[in-house]
């Protein structure tokens, strides 16, 4: 729960130079339309909209033209710039070499890969093919790879040679994956590809500069992001084109983007951030930004600041905390003086981080609040607004939240409730691929349901309480505990496992399994350790449980479900509640 109690930080003069708020509070919301802001998207000529053209090819067929669209940082510290025209000729390329593999309008491609050059390149290329994009987290093992690909349908793969190997056994159980591309990035890798792969670097060498983008409404697919649910496997999340004006507007109000920023989101493309705000928002803002391939390390994320003077700064809670654990020696080391404006998203923000921010930089950290299903901010705290620590902050112009009970009756101010969404703003999803009873769940007497609990206090400003359901949400990554317990029940010594969120001061929740072995088998820390590296290989290190508790039987509804409600309870020594439909032992 939110801490109130810390002081409010005092919001900065729109005259210091240390913030330039495109949004004053003191504006009033209530002639505002979105249509309006659809005025300022430059639209495909003839009509249609498309995020690679509003993104790329508009500032390249302008003044920002030459201007360094992407910074890109190896992890080894290699350094390569690109313009807009680069980006617009590079893209261009792959959308080329989409065409040439057969991919037409609505076609999924789907992106496997670190954060390379390349990937974005991809992303954009087949946007101006007219596909529906899906980035995939570099860190997925095969199991989550083959779900993903299989539920969509994609067409084709993009990915690395390192990632082909680790998924090479889920490959026969694509049936409907038609081309894999390897992107083999100067040379790195120095085994041949497969013979039944492609070349990328070969496929755009024989691809042609020029490409008219494929005319795409602004209702038409766009990106495909998959969120985890406590029960069945991930869905995936369709956002439309139409996205890219909330995103582009958000990118203004609550990351106080100017066109001579330089800017750095830190999250990976296979997060939803990492697309809505480390493509789209900044590019189509016409911003430079930054992208470093290597993982956290603080001493080398502070390097990276002040060796490419980062002016904003979007990040994580996790990423926060664990800089608050190296210690504030650590950026006395660095000039960080060009950073003017930081912000965090993907779980709450702790106060003691927001002030923090404060004492070490000079600024707070501007903590927001949006999802997967949202495709943008909703909720934040502007940068002319006063910041109460541990705060979402207040609602968008555009954007209506209420707080409502079970009946969807308002809640009065300061009492917690369900956080509701009046549907209607421009990032909204619109499906759940393959899963309409799903996505039709999520909205009930005109709110979208987000899932999430939260009040509201006397001056607007809303606060985070708790997730609604079992979904654990771990250094930003949402997880499914069904997904983690599928993965478990595979190890030849597991009979049921069942996943919940234990509280962690760094990752905020960590996931943690409870496991009933098969007969035969016996619980030791030999074991126990097989099993957590078999999650680790099959997931990721990210998803795979931190803990594992051997226990002879889990607790089950009679209809077999898992009480994992009771296995959190118990875990953390809090009251069971009710009980009466527990199976009987």
């Amino acid at each position: 729960m939110a801490d109130e109690t810390f002081a409010p930080i005092q919001k900065l003069s729109p005259d210091d130079m240390a913030v330039k708020p495109n949004l004053h509070m003191s504006e009033t919301y209530e002639d505002f339309s979105w249509e309006s802001m659809y005025g300022e998207l430059d639209w495909l000529p003839g009509g249609g909209l498309n995020k690679a053209h509003e993104a790329i090819d508009r500032h390249a067929n302008g003044k920002n033209r030459d201007k360094v669209a992407m910074i890109w940082e190896g992890k080894n510290g290699e350094r390569e710039d690109y313009t807009f025209g680069d980006m617009k000729r590079l893209t261009n390329q792959f959308a080329n070499v989409c065409q040439s593999l057969g991919i037409e309008k609505g076609d999924r491609v789907f992106i496997f890969m670190d954060r390379l050059p390349e990937l974005y390149v991809a992303c954009f290329g087949a946007l101006k093919a007219g596909a529906v994009v899906g980035p995939l987290f570099s860190a997925f093992g095969p199991e989550p790879v083959r779900d993903r690909m299989q539920d969509s349908g994609a067409k084709v793969l993009v990915t690395q040679p390192d990632l082909r190997r680790k998924i090479s056994g889920i490959i026969p159980e694509l049936f409907e994956l038609q081309h894999i591309l390897i992107v083999n990035k100067d040379g790195r890798d120095p085994q041949p590809i497969d013979a039944q792969d492609l070349s990328y670097e070969e496929e755009m060498g024989k691809a042609s500069n020029d490409f008219t983008t494929v005319v795409t409404g602004q209702y038409d697919y766009s990106i495909m992001h998959y969120t985890s649910g406590t029960t069945g496997k991930p869905k995936g999340a369709v956002h439309r084109h139409q996205a890219v004006v909330q995103q582009m507007a958000t990118g203004k109000w609550a990351l106080d983007f100017h066109e001579d920023d330089v800017y750095w989101c830190t999250a990976d493309p296979g997060w939803v951030t990492g697309t809505s705000y480390g493509m789209m928002a900044p590019w189509t803002n016409g911003l430079t930004q930054l992208i470093y391939e290597g993982g956290f390390s603080a001493s080398r994320w502070y390097e990276q600041i002040q060796k490419h003077k980062v002016t904003v700064w979007y990040t994580a809670p996790t990423a926060i905390r664990m800089l608050m654990k190296a210690g504030e020696e650590v950026p006395n080391r660095f000039d960080l003086s060009t950073l003017r404006y930081m912000c965090s998203v993907g779980e709450p923000l702790n106060p003691e981080a927001v002030v923090w921010g404060q004492e070490v930089f000079g600024m707070p950290f501007h903590d927001n609040w949006w999802q997967t299903e949202t495709g943008a901010i909703m909720c934040a705290n502007y940068p002319s607004m006063e910041v109460r620590p541990g705060s979402m902050g207040k609602p968008i112009p555009g954007v209506e939240l209420g707080i409502v009970d079970e009946d969807f009756n308002p809640v009065p101010d300061g009492e917690d409730g369900n956080l509701v969404v009046k549907p209607g703003w421009p990032s909204m999803f619109h499906g759940y691929w393959n899963n309409s009873e799903m996505y039709n769940s999520r909205f009930r007497k005109g709110w979208y349901l987000t899932g999430d609990t939260a009040r509201r206090d006397s001056d607007g400003y809303f606060w985070f309480v708790g997730r609604a359901d079992d979904v654990i949400n771990t250094a930003g990554h949402l997880v499914g505990p069904f997904e983690v317990e599928s993965a478990l029940i595979e190890h030849p010594a597991v009979a049921e496992a069942g996943v919940i969120g234990k509280p962690d001061p760094l990752a905020m929740e960590i996931v943690k399994a409870f496991v009933s072995l098969k007969d035969g088998y016996e619980e030791s820390t030999k074991l126990r350790n097989e099993i957590m590296r078999f999650a680790r290989e099959k997931l990721s290190a990210a998803v795979a449980p931190r803990e594992i508790d051997f226990i002879p039987s889990l607790p089950k509804t009679r209809s077999g479900k898992i009480m994992r409600r009771l296995l959190k309870a118990r875990e953390l020594g809090l009251p069971e509640g009710d009980t009466s439909t527990l199976e009987d032992d």
